[in-house]
Order: C-alpha cells, then sequence, then structure tokens
C-alpha cells in the first residue's frame, strides 16, 4: 500500500474502476448468451428482444474500452447470422 496521498486515492480510484468494468463485461457476456440462449430455443421473438439489449452492451463495452470494437462488431455480426439462420 502506498504512503503518498495521492498514490492511496489512485489505487481506491482504480479498485472503483475495475469493480465498474467487470460488471460491465459480466452483464454484456451476460446478455450474449441470452441472445444464443434463445436462438437454441429456436424463439426468433425472444432472440429479437435480447439481441437489442446484447448489441447495446456490447457497444458500450466498445466505447469504454472493455473490448476492442472490431471484436464487439464481429460478436454482433455473428449474433445476426445465428438469427437470420433461425428466421430463415
Amino acid at each position: 500500500m502506498p504512503n503518498i496521498k495521492s498514490a492511496i486515492k489512485r489505487v481506491k480510484i482504480n479498485e472503483a474502476k475495475n469493480a465498474a468494468n467487470v460488471t460491465a463485461k459480466s452483464a454484456m457476456r451476460t446478455a450474449v448468451k441470452k441472445v444464443e440462449a434463445a436462438i437454441v430455443n429456436n424463439d426468433a421473438t425472444a432472440a429479437k428482444e435480447t439481441f437489442v439489449e446484447a448489441a447495446r452492451k456490447l457497444d458500450k463495452a466498445a466505447a469504454k474500452g472493455l473490448v476492442h470494437k472490431n471484436a464487439a462488431a464481429r460478436k454482433k455480426s455473428r449474433l445476426m447470422k445465428k438469427m437470420n439462420a433461425l428466421n430463415a
């Protein structure tokens, strides 16, 4: 643990930001899993509704730097591809 006041504050801030990032990333993963579960169950309407939320969370995570923007785009693309196969 640092002795300097600014370093102590920096440690506290980093811990708080890390906790927020972990929560956001976990929520993003959960949203993606919900979409995939709906696709496996052949539930097109539920898949559509959950995809909107998952896409939003992926975009937010990419904007915050939790995942790379191309990785988020790739995940959204793959989910949409699975949804289109489900509808066809």
